[in-house]
């Protein structure tokens, strides 16, 4: 039976210095790999490198653990923060929602359809709205509201979930509870949240009245990764649409979600596809 070969991504973060690409390239080219895709970046700010490879690899190194060992003497020798991964595998993503479904009923229709490679074994909410929407794809649901002002305990609950169910991705679709920064922690790089406001403008509570108070002709909206300080996420993707001065908040609002649902859509795929790479605050996002 000939050998189908396996398809790998391979991203990386370094100092940048001569010599990275001869070496990643040297040492796939060594294995007999074939590059599908790469996309590099140099950052003259901070002298960081990024590196993203997408590749196929020979019978010489089959599987992801034989590459990673072999590709180890190489990240050691530039200092490099690295992953390999192996695109048959599907990443596990746990989605967190409240009260307005719009993003997550938008998510699991991508999930249906296959326009995101993922597997999504949990929605949890401190709402039990949408526990019907989740029996309809054989999700999950996981109804955890907060008891008796006891947030930590509710948290822990949600953590516990996270972990058992090994998720490489927390969504934020509309989940409208401030996380702890213990839980910010835990979930550092792997969080996304889609904010209904072009940040930095308009920060916190219901964005589209502060936007329409100020008479704004563009309304936004902006995923990110969760971090303690709130909506101050490095951020992965963006998108506007215009605006007049004959519509209401409620027209901002109904504009705003239609904003919402392709912004976190393109973040959540992006960051599937290991081309997000986080820069300090920023990002570095790969085509």
């Amino acid at each position: 039976m000939p050998y189908a070969a396996a398809h790998f991504i391979l991203t990386l973060a370094c100092p940048d210095t001569t010599g990275i690409v001869a070496a990643v390239s040297g040492f796939l080219a060594e294995y007999g790999n074939n590059i599908v895709q790469s996309d590099q970046f140099g950052d003259a700010d901070t002298g960081r490198f990024f590196l993203r490879v997408s590749f196929c690899a020979s019978e010489r190194l089959p599987d992801a653990t034989a590459m990673r060992a072999a590709f180890t003497p190489i990240g050691e020798r530039f200092a490099m923060d690295w992953e390999i991964h192996d695109t048959a595998i599907k990443p596990r993503m746990v989605i967190l929602v409240s009260k307005f479904g719009h993003c997550l009923n938008d998510l699991l229709y991508r999930y249906r359809v296959g326009a995101l490679n993922v597997e999504i074994p949990a929605v949890i909410s401190n709402h039990r709205e949408f526990y019907q929407l989740a029996a309809s794809y054989n999700i999950p649901f996981h109804y955890l509201p907060i008891m008796n002002d006891d947030k930590a305990a509710q948290e822990s609950r949600i953590l516990e979930i996270i972990r058992h169910e090994q998720a490489d991705l927390v969504v934020l679709a509309r989940y409208m509870q401030v996380l702890s920064d213990a839980m910010c922690r835990e979930l550092e790089g792997r969080a996304i949240n889609i904010h209904h406001s072009f940040l930095p403008s308009f920060k916190g509570a219901r964005p589209y009245h502060q936007a329409y108070e100020r008479g704004v002709k563009r309304i936004g909206a902006t995923a990110h990764y969760v971090t303690a300080d709130l909506d101050e996420g490095p951020i992965i993707e963006q998108e506007v649409a215009p605006v007049n001065h004959a519509m209401t908040p409620d027209d901002l609002v109904a504009v705003g979600r239609d904003l919402e649902n392709v912004v976190l859509a393109r973040a959540v795929k992006a960051h599937l596809e290991r081309r997000v790479l986080l820069n300090g605050r920023r990002t570095v996002v790969f085509p």
